[in-house]
């Protein structure tokens, strides 16, 4: 369900004016940076999931893509908070998106096209289903590679590093699988289309570092804390392919996919076929936290209302 306001350049329109000329930069050559951000609903109200830490890794993005825009962090947090607050929401899904907008064609587009920055809310449920934070989803290792990190920067998160990701998820799609999951250059686990990933070998958290050409997560990062407060040993580290039909549980990472188990890949049962223990700790604290139930100890949320 879509939202009744946009925000765009510094001003609030419907959502149907919200248009982008055919000219647009970003829509032939990819020139946009862009956040997923979650706003969760709490007895206090709607609550921003980590949004200062959006917020600067899209600045960041900004910075490495060579856009110039006049936007601060600041700014943005409190463009985005009035967002949700005018839409009403009591939860949704956030994008806030800078990009090279109308102007000359050509790769170049520095000097010579105006950017836009415009920030869009909608209601989103679970991104992978429903049923799949408990039930799991099934997966498979795609023949797609990520990007070597001499060709793209993976660290960024960019509208034109996502042709790569659609390829990656339309193939698992067109297999009947939920999801894929992308090697990198050198053949080892990188990251599911759009999430991180967690793979557990007797009692051992291992997941990928930026060598493998992943994004580095906020959700990931959440999920990193946790697993420190239990007491969770975490390996950074390459992941070989067959560690992954080897684990006992295997868990995504993501503003949308939030915190979602693999039950198979290659239709090879994980562990128990289902959500493992370590998984559903990581769950259970990070739903508590993000409704508001347990203490917000990381100060992870800002109220939409207080």
């Amino acid at each position: 369900m879509t939202a009744e306001w946009i925000w765009r350049n510094g001003e609030f329109v419907r959502w149907e004016d919200a248009t982008v000329h055919v000219s647009a930069h970003a829509l032939h050559y990819g020139s946009s940076v862009f956040e997923g951000i979650r706003a969760y609903d709490t007895p206090k109200g709607a609550a921003v999931f980590r949004l200062r830490e959006h917020t600067e890794r899209l600045m960041h993005g900004t910075r490495v893509m060579r856009i110039e825009h006049d936007n601060d962090p600041e700014s943005l947090d409190t463009a985005i908070v009035e967002t949700v607050r005018r839409n009403g929401h009591a939860s949704c899904y956030i994008r806030p998106i800078i990009f090279r907008g109308a102007g000359a064609l050509g790769l170049e587009g520095r000097g010579r096209t105006k950017t836009e920055t415009v920030i869009f809310t909608m209601e989103w449920g679970r991104y992978l289903g429903a049923e799949a934070i408990e039930q799991g989803v099934d997966v498979q290792i795609s023949s797609f590679r990520r990007m070597a990190p001499d060709t793209h920067m993976a660290l960024v998160k960019a509208g034109g590093n996502y042709v790569n990701s659609q390829f990656v998820s339309m193939e698992a799609h067109d297999n009947g699988f939920e999801e894929g999951i992308a090697l990198d250059v050198n053949g080892y686990v990188s990251e599911g289309a759009g999430e991180n990933i967690f793979v557990i070998m007797d009692g051992v958290v291992y997941t990928p570092g930026a060598w493998s050409s992943i994004l580095m997560g906020i959700t990931r990062d959440s999920a990193l804390t946790l697993l420190a407060e239990h007491g969770v040993e975490v390996r950074f580290q390459p992941v070989a392919r067959e560690m992954l039909y080897m684990a006992d549980e295997i868990f995504f990472t993501g503003t949308a996919a939030e915190v979602t188990p693999v039950k198979s890949v290659d239709r090879i049962p994980i562990g128990c076929g289902g959500r493992g223990p370590i998984t559903e700790a990581v769950q259970r604290e990070f739903f508590s936290i993000t409704a508001g139930e347990a203490p917000d100890r990381h100060n992870w949320l800002t109220y939409v209302n207080a």
